[in-house]
């Protein structure tokens, strides 16, 4: 039995992973830490739980916590997760991170887009980037993962393919993307209240959003150079689900949609997660809602020389907890897709 820790329990990252795994057999939450909710039962800040864990919220007491699992899923704010994280490491913990913490190769970029000093930059080099399609190896092994941002994942490996086949140019890149709201996370500023989000799409971190220097770092390693893109999210009126429109210059003519449409194919044939949809299927929020599939549609527009990618995925979901237990499944040596095939909440 896996014993299972989660730090930062209660947002929405932390509820979705309780829900996908307070019925699994072969993982156990021993602890669920919630420095608001201290004392309470689970249940009783997500009712939808009642009867199926009820479990009492710890504080964040690390000697304590520490005795009661082996493995810890943290959901933290960027800059307390470093703090913390060297100290379930130190008592022989292994640990997958939501924040940005440690996703960064380069300590100076992280401080840069972050605004604050990083305070464990020597884990910076162990630490694995947590998208298993990249990575599944080393996440096998790892005492620290650092999952993606949503925004990343689902643009990442909506890009991958073809940079790696060199079918696009590395440059002019152009990343149209947006989120639920539910990717703000369980907070009440106004930005996110209902009469501010409802009936509303708007964009937001033009020119400058955080997760630009994240996505360029994966997509430069994939493609063994210099990658710049231009990324512009959105958010759009409805609780979970993202959709990634993504524009790339095609590295010669004459390139078909049918062409790209069997890369794509060949290079996620061997992925449980990643479904590429078929030709005249475009992908959508709707399809992968609660789920950890990412699908994605490509689509080649000749006139411009341009391939077109959709990139869908539920920012809850691959985006950030059901990619947790992916990789969690991994580290434990657990069957990669256990307790992760659900089809969703497509009604």
């Amino acid at each position: 039995m896996v014993k299972l820790g989660i730090i930062g329990s209660t947002g929405y990252v932390g509820a979705e992973l309780v829900r996908l795994l307070c019925q699994r057999n072969d993982i156990e939450i021993t602890t669920v830490v919630s420095n608001s909710f201290a004392g309470k039962p689970y249940s009783s800040v997500y009712p939808s739980l009642r009867g199926l864990f009820d479990k009492t919220c710890d504080t964040l007491d690390i000697d304590l916590v520490a005795e009661k699992a082996d493995y810890f899923i943290t959901a933290l704010p960027h800059g307390v997760a470093s703090a913390v994280i060297p100290q379930l490491l130190k008592k022989g913990k292994r640990v997958i991170d939501h924040s940005a913490d440690f996703r960064f190769r380069d300590i100076k970029v992280y401080e840069e887009w972050y605004k604050t000093a990083h305070s464990s930059p020597d884990l910076l080099g162990e630490a694995v980037y947590g998208i298993p399609e990249l990575y599944r190896e080393k996440i096998k092994e790892a005492r620290l993962v650092a999952d993606p941002g949503c925004y990343p994942t689902c643009s990442i490996l909506g890009i991958a393919p073809a940079l790696v086949k060199k079918l696009v140019s590395p440059k002019n890149i152009i990343i149209d993307a947006a989120s639920g709201v539910s990717g703000a996370g369980r907070k009440s500023d106004l930005p996110y209240a209902f009469c501010e989000t409802a009936e509303n799409f708007k964009a937001y971190g033009v020119g400058n959003h955080r997760h630009t220097p994240e996505i360029e770092q994966e997509l430069s390693l994939l493609a063994g150079e210099d990658v710049l893109i231009s990324f512009t999210p959105h958010l759009v009126p409805m609780k979970r689900g993202m959709l990634a429109t993504i524009y790339l210059d095609l590295a010669e003519k004459g390139l078909t949609s049918g062409d790209i449409q069997a890369v794509y194919d060949e290079y996620y044939q061997d992925e449980p997660f990643v479904r590429v949809l078929p030709a005249g299927a475009l992908a959508e929020t709707k399809t992968v809602a609660g789920s950890n599939f990412v699908d994605i549609s490509v689509t080649v527009d000749q006139r411009t020389n341009r391939l077109i990618v959709l990139s869908a995925l539920d920012n809850l979901g691959k985006g950030s907890a059901s990619q947790a237990v992916q990789a969690l499944n991994l580290m434990a040596g657990l069957p990669e897709t256990e307790g992760l095939l659900s089809p969703g909440l497509y009604l």
